[in-house]
């Protein structure tokens, strides 16, 4: 399935080393601001070759808009768009063109389609996610005319956590880390990992606000099931959680339940949903990343006849996919929040008698 979505719809194609990657989003309303400095800037954020903290390939990732806009605004029709991948290094993957990597999704895409795509991983690669970060920025032009805010970072490299939460300054940081304290020591453990041809696994936390409440589709499209089925479908993603997550399973309901007084929410442990439907709180969701599987060292593995063998990779590869993750994860909640907020113009017969009259 190449589609997402039930009002506000994207579809994406392309794969690693084609010629590109690209989109058609459905569903955005007519007279929506489109903001090309904003697209430009989350493309930014997602970029790689920017430090030595990412991949070294360094596409431009210039959004070519083909359709659903004029004179800066949306038409309410498709909106099309182009990213062209112009830095393909197909031959870094010559030796290993019936060899699976270790961990990555060369083995099932090959046993599932009978096909195999060795350049980077054709669709499987990350790469794909360039797309989506740019319908994502598309969303949030969306999102922003309700002035929803959502913001996000790097909480953990490894088992280096963030202790003091820092929105503004992950948006400074060369790892978009969340914790001023705690970047030195996560850019020292990405350096030595660097350094030793490993990778290493890391988590980001994601911040939705400002939402109304009502947002979510019982009972078999619940914000927080939507949530869960997206950012489980990124590249890498291994848990989902939501407000305490995990950890609510160590609580004691007195402890555990958001209590409220007049002015609302006392706690926020749901993470701003109750029932699958938002309740007007800060979203808040971390996301965990697996180590990425390309690393450049000798591994015990198979080839496409079920032979044993030594996997040895070249290329251009993220030492911690979480990094460049931050903002595609940010990209898929106002991907969901843009969905569910069409979805909820018709949730009632007072919103109907407002828009007909």
């Amino acid at each position: 399935m190449n589609t997402f979505g039930e009002r506000f719809r994207l579809t994406t194609f392309g794969e690693s080393h084609g010629e590109g990657i690209g989109g058609v989003i459905d569903g955005m309303p007519s007279y929506v601001k489109i903001d090309l400095e904003l697209l430009k800037e989350h493309m930014q954020r997602r970029k790689g070759g920017l430090n030595r903290y990412s991949t070294q390939r360094k596409e431009e990732d210039e959004v070519q808009i083909l359709s659903g806009v004029f004179e800066g605004f949306s038409t309410g029709t498709p909106i099309g768009f182009f990213i062209k991948n112009s830095q393909n290094k197909s031959s870094d993957y010559d030796n290993i063109k019936d060899i699976f990597r270790p961990s990555h999704a060369d083995f099932t895409y090959f046993h599932k389609y009978g096909i195999r795509d060795y350049r980077g991983g054709g669709r499987a690669s990350a790469r794909e996610s360039a797309a989506r970060v740019a319908a994502g920025a598309f969303a949030s032009m969306l999102l922003k005319e309700f002035d929803i805010k959502i913001q996000g970072g790097i909480y953990s490299i490894g088992n280096i956590e963030a202790k003091n939460i820092d929105y503004s300054y992950a948006m400074q940081s060369e790892i978009f880390s969340l914790d001023k304290e705690k970047e030195p020591l996560q850019k020292d453990l990405l350096e030595e990992i660097r350094k030793s041809h490993n990778s290493i696994g890391g988590s980001v936390l994601i911040s939705a606000s400002n939402l109304p409440t009502g947002l979510g589709e019982p009972l078999y499209h619940k914000l927080d099931s939507a949530i869960g089925e997206a950012f489980m479908g990124l590249n890498g993603v291994k848990a989902v959680e939501i407000g305490l997550g995990a950890k609510s399973s160590q609580y004691d309901g007195k402890s555990y339940n958001d209590t409220m007084d007049s002015k609302g929410f006392i706690s926020n442990n749901s993470g701003g949903i109750l029932g699958g439907i938002s309740n007007g709180e800060e979203i808040l969701i971390k996301v965990h990343f697996k180590p990425t599987p390309s690393i450049f060292l000798p591994q015990n593995t198979q080839n496409t006849k079920g032979e044993a063998c030594i996997c040895n990779i070249k290329g251009r590869h993220d030492p911690c996919i979480a990094i460049r993750g931050s903002i595609v994860c940010q990209s898929m909640l106002a991907l969901i929040l843009a969905d569910m907020l069409l979805l909820n113009a018709s949730s009632n017969l007072n919103n109907l008698k407002k828009i007909y009259g």
